[in-house]
């Protein structure tokens, strides 16, 4: 049985831990199965399809989106529902985010129609969501976006690249970030929602990855979008985007705490099986003192990463700084860890019929995507000269 005594601490209150007992039963009825298939770039669409269409049959899927114009999101859900379902399944994991990642610039900035059209058949796990901001020469630099939606008649044309897009392929509406204005920088860019069979917009390549999921470089050649299709106002874009990210950014650090807590319980199962030089694995000191470090050091990230929830739905106005110090030390924390629990497994840990090889996999791209670890030390440390009054 898992540990949820962190369930207890102050930061929740009982429909979160609601929540979490609905995801524990969850995980256990449905996706045990769908673990076992094979996560390879053949299978993995119709896996991922099949897990968003469980999810939302569930409601899991109910704190990604929110459908009333003055709604909020509920942070500490979204990090719990992260938490819990990438201890089990990382696949899950991705598909629950996705959906949230590719709803978030709607629930937030969408009129009442926009969300009446998209946010529910996403809800129910009918529909499939995206997200489309970056671009061959801008990742991290959103301001480097070259991608252009230019006005014409009633309507927008778009023209450009999207890359690295999650859920690239198989989702049903894109939110597509493109330069309206002539103004440098992030100033420029406006958001809009794209129907998947739009004309002009096609599916350029699949990218393949160490840890399969549906990722695609998504090509608009004349894409015509009509102008109701625009989230807020042209120039809002970076806003957009941002808002998004600094919530969806806290919930990648609880993705790194449940793979990290995953790889734990599943090296502290093997290694008091395994047997070698007539004792139990977990009888050595030196494997104790590999639990002991794991275990401490996902405690501690556990710990920031639901602070930090708190004070984003306190709407703490340091909030970039928050999210930014979570997912640093989380993902670092994941990578750390499922590393030592592949070499608590030994060889056996290095082949794909154990899940730490699969964890290891997973827990690499939280230190990569929606800003790398380096980006959020640029993060930090700006917000702190910004506090010390020894800011540019």
């Amino acid at each position: 049985m898992p540990d949820t005594s962190y369930l207890a601490w102050p930061f929740f209150e009982d429909r979160h831990r609601r929540r979490a007992a609905d995801l524990e039963r969850f995980a256990t009825s449905e996706l045990s199965a769908l673990a076992n298939q094979a996560h390879d770039d053949d299978s993995v669409d119709a896996t991922c399809r099949e897990i968003v269409r469980r999810l939302g049959r569930t409601g899991m899927l109910e704190p990604c989106c929110v459908t009333v114009p003055d709604g909020a999101f509920d942070v500490r859900s979204l990090c719990l529902s992260r938490d819990v379902l990438a201890r089990h399944e990382g696949l899950a994991d991705f598909a629950f985010a996705m959906q949230g990642l590719g709803t978030g610039p709607i629930s937030l900035f969408g009129t009442a129609a926009q969300r009446q059209a998209y946010l529910p058949p996403v809800t129910r796990g009918e529909k499939i969501a995206a997200f489309a901001l970056s671009e061959p020469q801008a990742g991290s630099d959103v301001g480097a976006i070259v991608t252009t939606a230019k006005r014409d008649g009633d309507g927008y044309v778009i023209n450009g690249t999207k890359t690295w897009i999650s859920n690239g392929g198989i989702a049903d509406h894109y939110v597509v970030f493109a330069r309206t204005g002539s103004e440098p920088g992030a100033k420029g860019l406006s958001a809009f929602v794209v129907d998947a069979d739009t004309p002009g917009l096609t599916v350029a390549a699949r990218i393949r990855t160490i840890a399969p999921h549906p990722l695609a470089t998504l090509a608009f050649h004349n894409c015509r979008i009509r102008a109701r299709a625009l989230l807020g106002v042209e120039g809002e874009g970076f806003k957009i985007a941002m808002s998004t990210l600094d919530r969806s950014r806290l919930a990648i650090a609880a993705q790194a705490v449940g793979i990290a807590q995953g790889a734990i319980d599943a090296a502290l199962a093997y290694a008091a099986e395994r047997r070698q030089f007539d004792s139990r694995v977990v009888d050595f000191q030196a494997i104790q003192f590999m639990l002991a470090d794991m275990a401490s050091q996902t405690e501690a990230a556990r710990q920031l990463v639901y602070v930090a929830c708190a004070r984003v739905d306190d709407d703490d106005p340091n909030l970039p700084y928050w999210t930014s110090a979570a997912k640093l030390i989380a993902g670092d924390t994941a990578m750390r860890v499922t590393t030592d629990a592949v070499q608590i497994f030994g060889g056996y840990g290095y082949i794909s019929d154990y899940p730490v090889e699969r964890m290891m996999r997973d827990a690499k791209i939280t230190q990569l995507y929606e800003g790398t670890q380096q980006v959020q030390r640029l993060v930090i440390a700006r917000r702190l000269l910004a506090r010390a009054g020894i800011g540019r």
